[in-house]
């Protein structure tokens, strides 16, 4: 069955201007491609009370009109609770779909979409908001090349790491990585424990194997990790002194394989956010490193339930 579809203005134009000429309804209907039925019902419906001529502009006035009412009411209204309450998450880098699922949550009578958040930050609803100012994706993901060759000689392999670890059943199995920039400009060293997704990040003047192992002994300064898990970059070389100074167990991930360290990864890719490529982490103190990473860990995240990091991690 053909779906039915509103007579436009060009049409009823034609309609009119046939009926000028004396043509029959079924003729009408033949020139249109239409239903003789549907041409009847639209000279009837429009025709003038006084003149009984048809009337193809007030036809389509009215029509419209009844357009008009049929719009949808903008979901997200300025300064309402809603509006406020996106703007402020927005301010603090929630993502839209996390801020949905938390607005959902507390108000299961009056849900929203995601998709609506994105599309009012994209028609610039929100004051000094803007996808490229406070949206995490600004662009395609893009990897550095790596060496074709192995520079580390793993004592353990991700294979051999615990099934508690693998499981994500309890707090303490890291996944490690770093953000480099571009060289002489530093770079951070991250950790990120695989049940919780805490991150733990602290900065190194330069890339060097000795600057990491110090900065990594920084980062878990009151933390006891049990095992950590790396990519096999040459800057963590001294993972044996690691292992000594943290008392811990390190695994090193295949070769050219992220994703066996898909929350590293992730986690690496929301800090890129605040701190671009090119970015001089020589520059960069203590306090504001500390600022962004409590940021993140206060954010709620669909995959703990909402629940934040700091909510969810457990020290061990």
């Amino acid at each position: 069955m053909k779906p039915y579809t509103h007579f436009t203005l060009e049409e009823r134009e034609s309609i009119y201007l046939l009926l000028k000429i004396n043509k029959k309804v079924s003729e009408i209907a033949k020139e249109l491609g239409r239903n003789k039925s549907s041409v009847s019902r639209e000279i009837n419906r429009n025709k003038n009370k006084q003149t009984g001529q048809y009337n193809p502009w007030g036809a389509y006035s009215k029509y419209c009109k009844r357009r008009k009412k049929c719009v949808r009411r903008k979901r997200i209204i300025k300064d309402s609770e809603l509006y406020n309450y996106i703007q402020d998450k927005l301010k603090k880098y929630w993502s839209p779909e996390i801020i949905a699922n938390k607005w959902n949550q507390l108000h299961p009578d009056d849900k929203i979409a995601f998709k609506t958040i994105y599309y009012a930050i994209k028609s610039e609803m929100f004051v000094g908001i803007t996808p490229k100012s406070h949206l995490r994706r600004r662009g395609k993901r893009r990897y550095g090349k790596r060496s074709k060759f192995n520079t580390i000689h793993p004592e353990h392999t991700i294979h051999e790491r615990p099934l508690a670890a693998n499981l994500r059943i309890r707090c303490g199995d890291w996944e490690g990585d770093t953000v480099r920039s571009s060289p002489g400009k530093g770079c951070l060293v991250t950790f990120i424990d695989r049940k919780s997704r805490k991150l733990l990040a602290a900065k190194s003047d330069d890339m060097s194997s000795e600057s990491i192992l110090q900065a990594t002994i920084k980062a878990f300064e009151g933390i006891n990790p049990i095992t950590i898990t790396l990519d096999n970059g040459s800057e963590f070389a001294l993972f044996k002194e690691m292992e000594k100074a943290l008392n811990t167990t390190v695994y090193f991930a295949d070769p050219h394989s992220p994703w066996q360290r898909g929350s590293n990864e992730n986690i690496n890719d929301a800090l890129r956010f605040f701190f671009p490529r090119g970015f001089d982490f020589r520059s960069l103190s203590d306090d504001e490193l500390d600022a962004v990473v409590e940021l993140i860990n206060s954010r709620p995240r669909l995959c703990l339930d909402l629940l934040s990091p700091n909510e969810s991690f457990c020290c061990t």
